[in-house]
C-alpha cells in the first residue's frame, strides 16, 4: 500500500514540473483542436482526422512512411533492445496485414503495425510504468502521435480553405512576382527541361518531406533515451507549429498557386475552364490591374506562404549542426523543395519568400521560449513578424507598383527576407553557450 501512495506521489511530482505542466496543456489543446476541426469538417459531410486516423488502426493507411517515422520517433525514449522488439512486432503485424490485403483484394498499403506499436506503447506507459518514466513514455509516444495527426489536420484544413474561399488572389501575387522575374515560370520549364528522372526526383523529395524531418529530429534527440530527458527546442517543435499557424494564414490570404490559376491544373482539380488563362509554364501572365477571381471548389487554397518552403527551411537550419552527410542532406532537401514547389508550379516566387521569413520567425519564437524571453528574443520575433505582415500587405495592395518597378521591389524583397535571416543567425549564435577556455597550468620549477 506505501508503495502505491510513494509511487502516486513521484507521479504527481513528476507532473507538477513545469515542462511536464506545458506538455499537459499542449497536449490538451491539440486534443481540443482537433475535435474541433473533427466537428467543421463533418459539417461537410466528411470524415474529419480524428476518424480518418482510427480508421488506419484496421484499414491501408495514406501514408506507410510517415507512420512508421512517426514510430521512430516515439522509439528516442526507449532502449536499444526495446527499439529492436518494437520494430520486429511493427514489421510482423504488416505483413499479417499484407498478406490480409493481398488474400481479399483490397488496397494495399503498410504502416499499420507502426500505429498498433504506438499505441501499445501509450497502453504500457499508462499500465506499466510509473513516475518519470512514465511521462518520459508518454513524451514519446505524443511526439509519434502529433507528427500523424499533423498530417490529418493539414488535410482537414485543406478541406475548409476551399469550402469557405471560393475567390482567390492569385492576379495580385503573379502580378507582385514580376518584380521577382516570375521564377515558378522560369524554373517550371526548367524541371520540364530535366524529363522525368528530374520530375520524379523533385515529387520524391516533395512528397517525403516530413520523413526527412524526422530524420534530422533522430539526430537531435538521439541522448534522449540516455539523458532521461527532451532537450527544450529540436526541429519536430518547429515543424508542427509551422503546420498548426500556416492555414490560418491561407484563410486570410488565399492562393492556388500558377498551374492552377495559370495553367491546366494538377491532381484532379483545376482546369483551363477556371484559369485565367492557359499560360504556365511558357508564357509569363501580362502586366494587367489584378483583381480576385472565383475558383473551383476542390482545390486547396494552400500557398501563402509556401508550407514546404518554410518546412525545408527549418530542417536545414536544423541539420547545421549535425555531421556534414546531415548538412549536406539538409542543404539538397532546401534546394530540392524549392525547385520542386516552383517548377511543379505549385508556388510564386512571393511565396517562398514568405514561407522562410515564417519559419526563421516561428523557429526564433521557440527559442525564446526555451531559454527564457529577453529583449534580444522579442525584437527578433517583432522584426520578423513585422516583415511577413509586410509581405503580405504590399502582395495584396501595391503589386502593380511592384510590378513596373522590378529593379526596386525585386532587391527590396530579397533583401527583407535576407534581413530576417542575418538577424536571426546573429542573435542565436549570441545564445549558443560559451565554453570556457582550458586553464593553462604555471609552469613550476624543477625539482632538484
Amino acid at each position: 500500500m506505501s508503495s502505491r501512495i510513494d509511487n502516486r506521489k513521484t507521479l504527481f511530482a513528476a507532473w507538477r514540473q513545469p515542462r511536464a505542466i506545458l506538455w499537459t496543456a499542449a497536449a490538451v489543446v491539440a486534443l481540443g483542436f482537433l475535435v474541433a476541426l473533427e466537428i467543421a469538417v463533418r459539417h461537410y459531410g466528411v470524415a474529419g482526422p480524428i476518424t480518418n486516423q482510427a480508421r488506419e488502426v484496421i484499414f491501408a493507411p495514406k501514408s506507410g512512411p510517415l507512420l512508421y517515422a512517426s514510430m521512430a520517433l516515439m522509439m528516442v525514449v526507449l532502449t536499444w533492445r526495446e527499439r529492436f522488439i518494437a520494430a520486429g512486432v511493427a514489421v510482423g503485424i504488416d505483413v499479417v496485414f499484407f498478406l490480409v490485403r493481398w488474400i481479399v483484394g483490397a488496397d494495399m498499403m503498410f504502416g499499420n503495425g507502426a500505429l498498433w506499436v504506438l499505441l501499445g506503447y501509450g497502453v504500457i506507459a499508462l499500465t506499466r510504468r510509473t513516475g518519470a518514466e512514465r511521462v518520459l513514455l508518454l513524451k514519446g509516444v505524443g511526439l509519434g502521435l502529433l507528427l500523424v495527426a499533423g498530417r490529418k489536420t493539414g488535410d482537414a484544413w485543406l478541406l475548409i480553405t476551399w469550402k469557405t474561399r471560393p475567390t482567390v488572389l492569385d492576379q495580385y501575387v503573379a502580378t507582385a512576382d514580376h518584380a521577382l522575374g516570375n521564377p515558378s515560370w522560369v524554373v517550371g520549364r526548367m524541371v520540364e527541361a530535366t524529363g522525368t528522372v528530374g520530375t520524379h526526383v523533385l515529387e520524391w523529395v516533395y512528397i517525403q518531406l516530413a520523413v526527412a524531418a524526422v530524420v534530422v529530429a533522430l539526430y537531435q534527440l538521439r541522448h534522449v533515451a540516455t539523458e532521461r530527458r527532451f532537450p527544450g527546442h529540436h526541429l519536430v517543435r518547429t515543424f508542427l507549429v509551422i503546420g498548426l499557424l500556416g492555414p490560418a494564414i491561407y484563410m486570410i490570404f488565399p492562393v492556388v498557386g500558377p498551374v492552377f490559376a495559370y495553367g491546366p491544373g494538377a491532381s484532379g482539380t483545376g482546369g483551363v475552364q477556371w484559369a485565367v488563362a492557359d499560360l504556365w509554364p511558357h508564357t509569363p501572365p501580362s502586366l494587367t490591374a489584378p483583381s480576385q477571381m472565383t475558383y473551383d471548389d476542390l482545390t486547396p487554397r494552400n500557398c501563402m506562404p509556401s508550407l514546404h518552403t518554410a518546412w525545408a527551411t527549418t530542417i536545414f537550419i536544423h541539420s547545421r549542426k549535425g555531421p556534414r552527410a546531415l548538412r549536406i542532406a539538409g542543404a539538397f532537401w532546401l534546394v530540392a523543395t524549392l525547385g520542386a514547389t516552383l517548377g511543379f508550379g505549385y508556388h510564386y516566387g512571393a511565396d517562398i519568400i514568405a514561407g522562410v521569413v515564417f519559419a526563421v520567425t516561428i523557429d526564433a519564437a521557440l527559442r525564446s521560449h526555451d531559454r527564457g524571453w529577453d529583449r534580444s528574443g522579442i525584437l527578433l520575433v517583432a522584426y520578423g513578424a513585422a516583415v511577413f505582415t509586410a509581405l503580405l500587405v504590399s502582395y495584396r495592395f501595391v503589386p502593380m507598383e511592384m510590378a513596373r518597378h522590378p529593379w526596386l521591389f525585386g532587391p527590396l524583397l530579397v533583401l527583407a527576407m535576407a534581413s530576417v535571416v542575418h538577424i536571426y543567425l546573429r542573435t542565436t549564435r549570441l545564445w549558443e553557450p560559451k565554453l570556457a577556455p582550458a586553464q593553462q597550468l604555471e609552469p613550476q620549477p624543477e625539482m632538484v
